[in-house]
């Protein structure tokens, strides 16, 4: 028999993927949650595409992402206005493509591990998490470039903090326990660590 546990009339079918835990979040709700509330968020997100805030903060952030290595860094300073513009905009668009990208295989591997979440909510969160952990890092490189001490050790703790916010959005948005989605993050962990942290080296 089957039975009404929430009251609105919706009825509950046994595999049925869980409703959502409430109303999307505006933008700036999303993006402060990620960072105060990362549990409440991801639950609450995973229904809900997210392109928006998705795009346009992965493109910004790859926009500023040039300035935080040391030799990229020098080369667009010291290049005219006309060489830098086009160099920097490709830069955000490949950012963005490669969040995608990456986002698409923490989703695929969280589906192989037994994840049932929808693949837009993983993916624009994964950007998000991808761009918002790295911001402490790229802010104090932009000023003094990718290999300043304090830059290296921002790296590591904001890569750290990137494990557990994928591992727990991973763990919200597919109903994983967070070994596994820990292992469905691995591989963009990785991407994430070669490319922006060790990059700096």
């Amino acid at each position: 028999m089957n039975e009404d546990p929430y009251g609105d009339g919706a009825t509950y079918h046994a595999g049925a993927a869980a409703a959502p835990s409430g109303p999307r979040l505006p933008w700036k709700d999303l993006l402060s949650g990620i960072v105060l509330r990362p549990a409440q968020t991801f639950l609450q997100m995973r229904d809900y595409p997210v392109w928006g805030p998705a795009l346009t903060v992965t493109f910004v952030y790859g926009l500023l992402a040039l300035f935080g290595f040391g030799t990229a860094r020098e080369d667009t300073i010291d290049a005219t206005l006309s060489t830098a513009v086009p160099y920097v905009l490709v830069t955000g668009v490949t950012f963005v493509i490669g969040g995608l990208i990456l986002g698409v295989v923490t989703h695929t591997m969280a589906r192989q591990l037994g994840g049932d979440g929808a693949w837009q909510p993983t993916v624009g969160l994964s950007m998000l998490i991808m761009s918002i952990t790295d911001a402490p890092r790229l802010i104090f490189g932009v000023f003094l470039g990718g290999g300043n001490s304090l830059v290296q050790i921002l790296g590591w703790v904001t890569w750290i903090a990137a494990g557990f916010l994928f591992t727990t959005m991973v763990s919200k948005s597919h109903d994983l326990p967070w070994p596994k989605a820990l292992g469905a993050s691995a591989i963009q962990l990785i991407a994430l660590l070669s490319l922006l942290k060790l990059g700096t080296l």
